[in-house]
């Protein structure tokens, strides 16, 4: 079976919408699942398999009494490029990421960044083969939503 270009242009950033949507939800689980057929580069290791992505980022990200992270992200800027054949493709796409932690803090910009990933057209469905968390280009005060701190990155 064969995508077409304009499916691409569509599942793709659906794609990269759902993961964010999953993750500004605290659902780890769910945002693993999309990276069934794929892995995770961060800070030079490979992450593989659902369950060492979600435990992952329940390492990382700190969860609320609501039982999410109380943030969003912005994800932009999707420049897809189709391989000749429409079975695969490669994304570059921004992040902007929101928080509002309790009545304590105020909404902030924390940080904005880059992904990029590669897609495969498998069973029917665009796929996550691999995502980069290509790095951090600005960050503010991670504190409240990092248990552990980021490494790489350009700074702050």
């Amino acid at each position: 079976m064969r995508s077409s270009a304009g499916e691409a242009a569509l599942a793709i950033p659906a794609l990269l919408y759902r993961y964010a949507d999953a993750i500004d939800s605290g659902r780890f689980a769910e945002a693993a699942a999309l990276f069934e057929h794929a892995s995770l580069l961060v800070e030079g290791r490979r992450i593989q398999g659902a369950a060492a992505m979600e435990a992952m980022w329940q390492r990382w990200v700190r969860i609320y009494e609501d039982g999410t992270p109380r943030t969003r992200h912005l994800i932009s800027n999707p420049c897809i490029e189709l391989d000749a054949d429409l079975k695969g493709a490669s994304c570059r796409s921004q992040w902007t990421l929101l928080q509002k932690a309790g009545a304590a803090l105020p909404l902030q910009l924390l940080a904005t960044g880059r992904h990029h990933d590669r897609f495969a057209y498998i069973d029917g469905h665009w796929r996550f083969t691999e995502r980069c968390y290509a790095g951090i280009d600005l960050a503010g005060d991670l504190s409240a939503h990092l248990l552990l701190p980021p490494e790489g990155g350009k700074g702050n």
